[in-house]
């Protein structure tokens, strides 16, 4: 859980919303397209309240 949020954070992202949006979305996507979820492939499709400054 931890590496889940620290990897939203680096990428700019409210690890809450950033996981909300995952768990609303990984039970019906398919397995092969799992890398859609990763926060890079995410922070788009994520209203601008969703951004968080990137720790460095």
């Amino acid at each position: 859980m931890y590496s889940f949020i620290g990897t939203a954070r680096l990428n700019g992202l409210d690890p809450e919303a950033y996981l909300a949006y995952v768990i609303e979305r990984i039970a019906d996507h398919p397995i092969t397209r799992i890398d859609e979820f990763l926060p890079w492939n995410v922070a788009p499709h994520l209203a601008a309240a969703a951004k968080a400054t990137p720790i460095r």
